[in-house]
């Protein structure tokens, strides 16, 4: 017989810490991530935050369902996770990065552009996307990251993904 124990949780007031105070292996469960993204079904792509360090990277979790409604029609016979999804997954993650950073907290983020971006394997239903971004540049309206997804050890997707700053 087995026991489960429950993982830390923390909220997002609990994160905006200074770059000096590293806060890793901590879990943002759905309440959390609502709380900091304005997206909602259909459009949340991250079901959890796995890792977070203030200032630099996070690593969330988008479990892969056959339910999910862009599969009945890409593709019907042979279901495969649109690429852009996948990019839109990496860019929600990124954005919690983003809004946890200084002065950043009220404001939303948008695609700039995107770069570099290359697809290595499908995502299909069953699988669970494990989804890293790390920030190289923030500024004032802009920011740079680097975003990597993953399916079991396996790189589905990387690229940079640029974001243009803007008030909520």
């Amino acid at each position: 017989m087995s026991t489960l124990t429950e993982e830390p949780t923390i909220n997002s007031a609990e994160l905006n810490t200074d770059s000096t105070n590293s806060v890793t292996n901590q879990i943002l469960m759905i309440e959390d991530i609502q709380k900091l993204l304005p997206h909602r079904y259909p459009f949340l792509l991250v079901d959890r935050i796995i890792d977070f360090v203030p200032n630099k990277s996070a690593t969330g979790i988008k479990n892969v369902t056959f339910n999910e409604p862009f599969f009945q029609g890409h593709f019907p016979e042979r279901p495969i996770m649109p690429g852009v999804l996948i990019v839109e997954a990496m860019a929600q993650v990124g954005g919690i990065v983003l809004r946890h950073l200084p002065g950043m907290e009220n404001q939303l983020s948008l695609f700039a552009g995107i770069d570099k971006v290359r697809f290595r394997r499908p995502v299909v239903p069953g699988d669970r996307l494990t989804i890293t971004t790390e920030l190289l540049v923030a500024r004032k309206r802009f920011g740079k990251m680097h975003g990597r997804a993953e399916v079991d050890g396996q790189l589905a997707c990387e690229g940079e993904l640029m974001f243009s700053l803007v008030n909520l």
